[in-house]
């Protein structure tokens, strides 16, 4: 296929200005591109103006976005070419409403996110041709509004189309974020690498946030280890239950990955302890409704599942 494409994107939207979605903008806003980010938090934006976005660890960086808005229909003014949404995917119904109202032909939206079948979510509602879903490769948490810190990033990150269509434009896309130091290559193998994050996301986060239990704290405990180990073999055994190749060594890549964590939270236990939604629906959620669909039990994961649910009922 032909990978020369038009599409010379200049303008950009990120939609959470999170740990992702400031990494994203700042690198974007360096690379000289028209940057607007987005969130409902105003504290979360007003440094991302002035003194600008900072970033700190493996990248060092410190750089002011064109423009903040706190709404989605605000994003209709400015007309962006690319919109990335980098907030937690159980909001994305709703997100993706808020982008219909203004989305016209030729506009990409970006997944990039935790969990499985984010970009489906999005695709429900705004079509597939103009969804694209990326897999990235650094670790990030907030230091404060717009104080990124960056623990460590492992270029390249990665970008695939929905629709075989939109192919010229994911490659042109992935060019400019590779001009910008977010270096990017398009892949035909974004399913696979989607559901090798999700596997360890889905045996380390939702323990965690059940157990109170930093990363290195679960990995180092003889029994609670049990249930790490459990659910990444059950997630293994869905997956090939799906055609869905993992590599014949992934496990115990996937362990010593886990096993080399530092000692800090992950997301679903800092959202579980500020009591809000988690993306469990979108990591064992989806491993649940996976095995279902194939026939595999999932008892680990229905478990893990039905625990976080409970504690987010609180």
């Amino acid at each position: 296929m032909n990978d020369t494409s038009d599409f010379h994107p200049q303008s950009f939207a990120v939609i959470g200005a999170g740990p992702v979605g400031c990494i994203v903008a700042a690198f974007l806003a360096s690379g000289g591109y028209e940057v607007t980010l987005c969130d409902v938090m105003p504290d979360l934006l007003a440094p991302a103006l002035d003194p600008g976005i900072i970033i700190e660890g493996a990248e060092s960086l410190q750089q002011k976005v064109t423009r903040t808005c706190t709404t989605i229909d605000e994003l209709a003014d400015y007309d962006p070419d690319v919109i990335f949404i980098t907030v937690k995917a159980n909001v994305l119904p709703l997100i993706a409403s808020a982008i219909e109202g203004f989305y016209h032909e030729g506009m990409v939206i970006v997944s990039w996110q935790n969990g499985i079948d984010t970009e489906l979510e999005l695709a429900k509602i705004l079509g597939k041709a103009a969804i694209m879903r990326a897999v990235v490769n650094f670790g990030c948490g907030l230091k404060g509004p717009a104080h990124v810190q960056m623990p460590f990033h492992h270029p390249p990150h990665y970008i695939q189309e929905l629709d075989p269509d939109s192919r010229p434009r994911a490659v042109a896309l992935a060019k400019s974020l590779c001009k910008c130091g977010l270096t990017t290559e398009h892949t035909d193998q974004i399913v696979a690498m989607v559901w090798r994050k999700t596997v360890m996301n889905a045996s380390m986060n939702p323990v965690c946030a059940v157990t109170g239990l930093t990363m290195s704290r679960a990995m180092n405990d003889p029994i609670v280890y049990q249930i790490v180990d459990a659910l990444v073999k059950e997630c293994l055994t869905v997956a090939r239950a799906n055609e869905i190749f993992l590599g014949w060594d992934y496990y115990q890549q996937a362990m010593d990955y886990m096993g080399s964590a530092g000692d800090h939270k992950p997301s679903m236990l800092m959202d579980i302890e500020a009591q809000r939604r988690t993306e469990i629906d979108f990591m064992n959620g989806k491993f649940v409704e996976y095995g279902a669909r194939a026939g595999v039990e999932t008892p680990y994961n229905r478990t893990l599942w039905a625990l976080v649910k409970g504690l987010e009922s609180k």
